[in-house]
């Protein structure tokens, strides 16, 4: 191993072991739910729909697009491609069972042997804001 490579391995170590509990906080940015400004899109009212009723609509793609990268992105991937922290959504079916999927993961959150996974956002987003999350994830390409 060279020098400098050895001397970068060093100076990364004492890094991380300076300041482990500080970088990993910083490495998730502010896991605040952001909100999502949803002018443009048809209100939904008051019952949740079962079925992504923006699918395909360009206006619910922008909208869902940032608030992806304002909430999800952290744990879901950048651009909707998983970096193995958590579940890639583009393999989601885009039909009724991946929007039944979506829709109860997102409002409830998630919890798998008793370890708590995923907030839940049914308190903190709109029934649109989710839907246009959805339409984004449906829009990315899967490879």
């Amino acid at each position: 191993m060279s020098r400098v490579r050895a001397a970068v391995c060093v100076a990364v170590s004492a890094a991380v072991l300076l300041c482990g509990g500080t970088m990993r906080s910083w490495a998730h940015g502010d896991v605040t739910p952001q909100p999502v400004d949803t002018t443009g899109l048809e209100p939904l009212g008051e019952e949740w729909r079962k079925e992504n009723p923006y699918r395909g609509n360009e206006t619910a793609i922008k909208i869902g697009a940032s608030a992806y990268n304002q909430n999800c992105a952290r744990c879901h991937g950048l651009e909707a491609i998983s970096g193995g922290i958590a579940p890639d959504l583009r393999g989601l079916e885009k039909d009724a069972s991946g929007d039944a999927w979506f829709l109860n993961r997102i409002r409830k959150g998630a919890t798998i042997n008793g370890d708590f996974k995923m907030p839940p956002f049914e308190k903190l987003m709109s029934q649109e804001a989710m839907w246009a999350i959805r339409s984004y994830i449906d829009s990315r390409p899967t490879e």
